[in-house]
C-alpha cells in the first residue's frame, strides 16, 4: 500500500516537473538568442580584424608566404620606436601604479556613504571625449599656452615640455589613470575589514598590516590595473601625435603611418610584434597572479 502511495505521488510530481524542465530549457534558448547580437559583434569587429592583420602581416604584397613584414622590427627606425613605447608605456604604468594605489585607499577609508558617486568622480573626465582631452593638454602645455601664461603672470620661469617624453608621460598618465583606481578600489571595499583588524589585534602594525595583509589580498586589482594602463599605452599613437609632434615617434605612430600610406602587410607584421610584446606581458602578469592566489598571505 505504502508502495503504491509513492508510485502515485511521483506520478502526479512527472508532468509539473516535465514543465520546470520545459520552462528552463526555453529559457536557456532565449539567452542564447540574446547573446547572439554580441556574437555577431565581436566576430566583426574582433576575429575578422585579427584574421585580416594575420594574413597581411605573413604575405607579401604581390602575394605568398614571407616573414619580412615581421622581420622589419630590426629595422633601426622601427626598433627605437619599439623601445621608446616599452620604456614610456613602462614608467606611465609605475606612475599611475604609484598615483592609483593610495588614492583608492583613501576612497575606501572615505565615511561617503555612497560608493558610487566616488566612482563617479573618477569617470566624469571620460566622458569627454579621450581626443578633445588630449588636446586640452597640448593648449595647456604650449609655450604660449594656459600654464606658462600663468607662470609668467607670477613672474616664474616658464616651463617647455611640449612636445618631450615627459609631455606624452603625462598626457597617458592622466587619460589612463583611471583604469588602474577602479580595479584597485574594487578590490580594497572587498577585503574584510576583520582580516586587518584581527592582524593588528595579533600585534601588526600599520606597515605590517598592509604588506601582509591589504597588499597581498588587492594584488588581483593591481594586476588588473597593470594590464589595463600598459597595454593602451604601449599601443597609443593620439597622444603622442598631439603631445610629443614629429620629433617624437612610438610604434604605434609607425604603424598608422604604414596604414595610411597604404602598406598594409608592413604595418600588419609590425603589429603582429606589438601584439607579441602584450601577449607576453599579459602572460607574465596572469602567471604571477596565479602564483600570488596560492602563497599564504603570512
Amino acid at each position: 500500500m505504502k508502495l503504491t502511495n509513492v508510485l502515485s505521488k511521483s506520478t502526479r510530481k512527472t508532468p509539473s516537473s516535465a514543465a520546470e524542465n520545459r520552462s528552463q530549457f526555453s529559457k536557456s534558448n532565449k539567452v542564447k538568442w540574446l547573446s547572439f547580437p554580441y556574437i555577431l559583434w565581436m566576430a566583426g569587429f574582433i576575429i575578422i580584424p585579427l584574421i585580416m592583420i594575420v594574413f597581411y602581416g605573413f604575405t607579401k604584397k604581390e602575394g605568398g608566404f614571407s616573414l619580412e613584414n615581421i622581420a622589419l622590427i630590426s629595422d633601426p627606425v622601427n626598433l627605437k620606436a619599439l623601445i621608446l613605447s616599452l620604456e614610456l608605456s613602462i614608467v606611465s604604468t609605475v606612475i599611475c601604479l604609484v598615483l592609483a594605489y593610495p588614492l583608492a585607499i583613501i576612497l575606501n577609508k572615505s565615511q561617503m556613504k555612497s560608493n558610487s558617486f566616488i566612482v563617479l568622480i573618477i569617470i566624469l573626465p571620460m566622458w569627454m571625449n579621450f581626443l578633445l582631452r588630449t588636446i586640452a593638454w597640448q593648449n595647456l602645455l604650449e609655450k604660449s599656452g594656459v600654464i606658462n601664461s600663468i607662470l609668467k603672470f607670477m613672474h616664474l620661469p616658464t616651463i617647455n615640455i611640449i612636445n618631450t617624453p615627459a609631455a606624452i608621460i603625462l598626457g597617458m598618465v592622466y587619460n589612463f589613470l583611471p583604469f588602474m583606481v577602479l580595479p584597485i578600489y574594487n578590490v580594497l571595499i572587498k577585503i574584510d575589514k576583520d582580516v586587518v583588524n584581527a592582524a593588528r589585534d595579533l600585534g601588526a602594525n600599520g606597515a605590517q598590516t598592509f604588506m601582509k595583509i591589504i597588499f597581498p589580498l588587492s594584488l588581483p586589482g593591481v594586476i588588473s590595473g597593470i594590464t589595463m594602463v600598459f597595454v593602451p599605452s604601449l599601443t597609443t599613437f593620439v597622444i603622442s601625435t598631439i603631445l610629443g609632434g614629429s620629433k617624437i615617434v612610438l610604434i604605434g605612430n609607425v604603424i598608422e603611418q604604414q596604414f595610411k600610406l597604404g602598406s598594409w602587410n608592413t604595418g600588419s607584421g609590425l603589429s603582429l610584434v606589438l601584439m607579441i610584446f602584450i601577449l607576453l606581458s599579459m602572460a607574465v602578469l596572469s602567471k604571477y597572479e596565479k602564483e600570488s592566489e596560492g602563497k599564504s598571505i603570512w
